[in-house]
């Protein structure tokens, strides 16, 4: 099975735009999901048209593939800001809070060792949640 890279960034308005890394399809949506889907669709979208009128598509649209959603550090930090505390966060990173407002409000770029840091710590994260049951 195919694996698709795909970036979901936030932009200045509040919209969210996801776009493949290997493979010329986007989209665009209100929330992260919205733009997933969009994307998703203009996929579709694109085999059934290419289809119709006998234009050649990338040969993975025939087949299983899996689109793997990565958010950029800045996106991801405010997607979960409702949901995330500074306080929290730097429990699970490490990352002092004031260097995380600095990056939810871009203000600076964290070098790959924070960005490794985050993607680190809420994958513990996730485990952790993931092993409670109720």
């Amino acid at each position: 099975m195919k694996k698709i890279e795909a970036k979901i960034e936030r932009s200045a308005d509040g919209t969210y735009s996801v776009y493949c890394l290997q493979e010329k399809f986007s989209g665009m949506g209100n929330t992260a999901e919205e733009a997933k889907k969009d994307m998703i669709g203009q996929m579709q979208f694109f085999k059934k048209t290419a289809q119709e009128i006998g234009f050649s598509y990338p040969d993975f649209l025939d087949n299983e593939f899996e689109v793997v959603f990565k958010f950029d550090p800045d996106s991801l930090l405010e997607y979960y800001a409702g949901i995330l505390s500074l306080a929290g966060l730097e429990k699970v990173t490490g990352i002092h809070q004031k260097q995380l407002w600095s990056y939810l409000h871009r203000k600076s770029k964290p070098r790959k060792s924070q960005i490794e840091k985050i993607e680190k710590g809420l994958h513990a994260l996730g485990s952790e949640l993931m092993s409670i049951s109720l």
